[in-house]
């Protein structure tokens, strides 16, 4: 389990301590999409290369990534998505899906066609029944002892 600063225990916030720093979902994103060798990420994303870098060791380290020599001399790497990188691949597309709709109506940057030759619309959907998930069909039951909904319960 990921060490994080929120007192309410969430897998949430254990995954952003992993992903949710400036530019790690930007790797992903390009790693995802087949750009996975250094300087192809330095372009794509515009990360000074020291925090690029950086992220790419913790997104290694923590499984998202795998790190691949394809030359020796000079030494440079390729960087693939693991099984746990390519599971976080509907997470990017959902994020993109928002933004194209609340962020870029106007001039989406890119679109995504599934095999199907149709338009990608990501939707989220209950793996028992199939029903697409809609906040008011939620129920949250928390599992960690001393927390409920609202939060912890009193000592």
């Amino acid at each position: 389990m990921a060490a994080t600063k929120d007192p309410r225990p969430c897998s949430i916030a254990d995954a952003l301590a992993l992903v949710g720093e400036k530019y790690s979902l930007l790797v992903l994103r390009e790693v995802c999409l087949g750009n996975g060798r250094f300087d192809q990420l330095v372009r794509n994303i515009g990360a000074p290369r020291d925090i690029l870098a950086t992220r790419l060791r913790r997104l290694v380290d923590a499984g998202i990534l795998t790190k691949r020599a394809y030359s020796e001399r000079p030494q440079r790497f390729e960087y693939r998505p693991t099984q746990a990188g390519l599971e976080l691949e509907p997470v990017l597309l959902t994020l993109m899906d928002w933004g194209n709709r609340h962020l870029r109506a106007d001039d989406r940057p890119m679109v995504i066609e599934h095999r199907c030759g149709q338009e990608l619309v990501p939707v989220v959907t209950c793996r028992t029944c199939g029903d697409p998930v809609r906040h008011e069909d939620l129920t949250s039951h928390p599992q960690s002892p001393g927390w409920t909904v609202s939060g912890p319960t009193a000592a």
